[in-house]
């Protein structure tokens, strides 16, 4: 999993961050067990201060997504535990980090719509 933060986006770094590891999580990129950088190692790669990626964990632990294992590492939870964010919720995370995805392609408001919707119209299989 590549995470990326646009120092531009109207999002903050750390939701950013947390953006992009929920969708992962949602779409199992991101495996539950599955471990995470080191705050450390996420912040020197991202370019960020490591309290950016601490609040990043912090409200994903929140949300129900990771857990913190102390010196052991920070993990994806495991897929008995239930993510505390309701459907709605993680719709929205979904869709936040599809349009951010296409903002940074430079598409405007009205080409990512329109993909949306063709997306939508497309049968699933």
């Amino acid at each position: 999993m590549i995470l990326t933060v646009d120092p531009g986006h109207r999002d903050p770094p750390y939701q950013q961050i947390r953006l992009q590891i929920l969708s992962a999580v949602t779409a199992g990129t991101l495996v539950a067990g599955g471990r995470l950088p080191t705050i450390r190692q996420l912040a020197d790669d991202l370019d960020v201060a490591a309290n950016t990626v601490a609040r990043a964990y912090r409200e994903l632990e929140a949300d129900g997504a990771i857990e913190s294992r102390g010196r052991r590492g920070t993990f994806v939870r495991d897929a008995a535990v239930t993510v505390s964010a309701t459907r709605s919720q993680q719709l929205d995370i979904l869709a936040r980090a599809c349009v951010a995805e296409a903002r940074r392609l430079g598409a405007p408001a009205s080409d990512i719509a329109a993909a949306v919707a063709r997306a939508l119209a497309t049968p699933t299989r």
